[in-house]
């Protein structure tokens, strides 16, 4: 793809772009629509986690009920992933990116007030409309547009320091929690927004390319080319892999420092253990990155997802290995942590790769549904059987069979494609 200034028109399912003036890469550019990434997540996503237990014993919420607020708001932001990027397509991406940031910041302030669990919920549900509008769903949408030579090189950028999030924001919601108490501690986080982020979207996405036309010539014969497969083995078992890959690693986060205080490591543990997982996710994404040209795409495939469901057992058992459990953890971490975030490129990647090249776009928006109730079933799931059980080992057992399945799945879906 030309890297130039004066490349070819970016063309796609809905018609082409004229990508002269946005072709010329400019890192300056994607580096501070980067750190507005890293807010993002490390404010919204991974402050759940540290919110929850001050949270039920403030509102006097259950586990089940505090674990439905980062449900719902999952949903909403599947649920809201195709009109938003409608809209990015229609050139709105400076309106949809600021509006995000600025309710962000109304959902993140009002936490300062809230009284009740249905107030919570509203926050929340605010809060999965703000993800849907700035996370990496639309940002990847506005950098393909901008630099459609180079829209690889701008993504993984911001997968780095989107992976930085919870090494960033773990540690410092926990130290703010602890000195001004969680309802200040949000309204710190909503400044953020406020005077950084939609201040940024503002400025950077000005010049917005222009709109890809609504009429799509081609979209009749691309529809006929979908329909056969949407039923192939292919499609449903990529299509497994990535429902049951997302559920299972989407449980986890809101679970993930109550999960690790009920294996009784000490409170540096607790709050060092997200922050290092989110380290070895940008870790991971840079040993792929560097060597990925030395190794089989399809080995590394099969590889890549495996790393969870080791990771998992890891720390599922820790616990009861008496002097080496801090150890194992540590092990829980490098497996988990570096898998994760190179899970993140193979699901980019396998509905090309083993069904479609040509129709990646339409197979993959097929999922976007599934995908949204997995995400948002998943944290609730988890609380349930943390309600029913009284601890996370029945959870955390479920979970690892699930990511086991996905990964049977992906070398199903593998053998079926790479035999014919």
């Amino acid at each position: 793809m030309p890297k130039s200034g004066v490349g070819p028109d970016f063309c796609g399912d809905n018609g082409c772009v004229n990508s002269a003036r946005h072709a010329v890469y400019r890192p300056g550019w994607v580096l501070w629509l980067s750190l507005a990434q890293l807010i993002s997540w490390g404010s919204i996503f991974y402050t759940f986690a540290l919110l929850m237990e001050p949270v039920e014993r403030d509102l006097g919420l259950g586990r089940v009920q505090m674990s439905l607020a980062f449900s719902l708001a999952l949903l909403v932001e599947g649920l809201l992933a195709y009109p938003v990027g409608r809209w990015i397509d229609r050139g709105l991406e400076r309106r949809v990116m600021v509006l995000g940031s600025l309710l962000a910041a109304a959902c993140l302030g009002l936490h300062r007030v809230v009284d009740s669990a249905a107030g919570f919920y509203a926050l929340w549900i605010g809060l999965g409309a703000a993800m849907a509008c700035v996370l990496y769903s639309p940002v990847f949408a506005v950098v393909t547009r901008r630099f459609p030579g180079d829209f690889r090189r701008a993504i993984i950028t911001m997968t780095f320091l989107g992976g930085l999030a919870s090494t960033v924001f773990i540690p410092a919601g926990a130290w703010l929690m602890d000195q001004w108490g969680w309802r200040d501690a949000m309204l710190a986080l909503a400044a953020l927004h406020l005077l950084v982020c939609a201040p940024l979207h503002a400025w950077l996405l000005r010049g917005a390319a222009p709109a890809v036309p609504a009429h799509a010539p081609t979209a009749a014969p691309q529809a006929a080319g979908v329909r056969p497969l949407l039923h192939s083995r292919a499609f449903v078992l990529i299509g497994v892999f990535m429902v049951l890959m997302t559920a299972a690693t989407a449980s986890l986060p809101a679970h993930m420092i109550s999960l690790l205080r009920e294996h009784a490591l000490p409170e540096t543990w607790v709050v060092a253990v997200p922050a290092l997982i989110g380290a070895f996710q940008v870790l991971g994404r840079v040993l792929l990155y560097l060597f990925e040209h030395r190794l089989d795409v399809h080995h590394a495939n099969r590889l890549i997802p495996a790393l969870i469901p080791l990771g998992l057992v890891a720390l599922l058992v820790s616990p009861w290995l008496g002097a080496a459990h801090q150890a194992v953890v540590l092990l829980f971490v490098l497996l988990f942590g570096m898998g994760n975030g190179m899970l993140t490129i193979v699901k980019g990647t396998a509905m090309a790769q083993y069904v479609s090249l040509q129709h990646v776009a339409a197979l993959n928006g097929a999922l976007g549904i599934p995908l949204a109730l997995a995400r948002a079933a998943a944290p609730l799931a988890l609380g349930w059987a943390w309600s029913v059980g009284g601890s996370y080992t029945a959870g955390l057992v479920a979970v690892v069979a699930l990511t086991s399945a996905g990964v049977l799945a992906l070398a199903w879906a593998q053998h079926h494609v790479l035999k014919r």
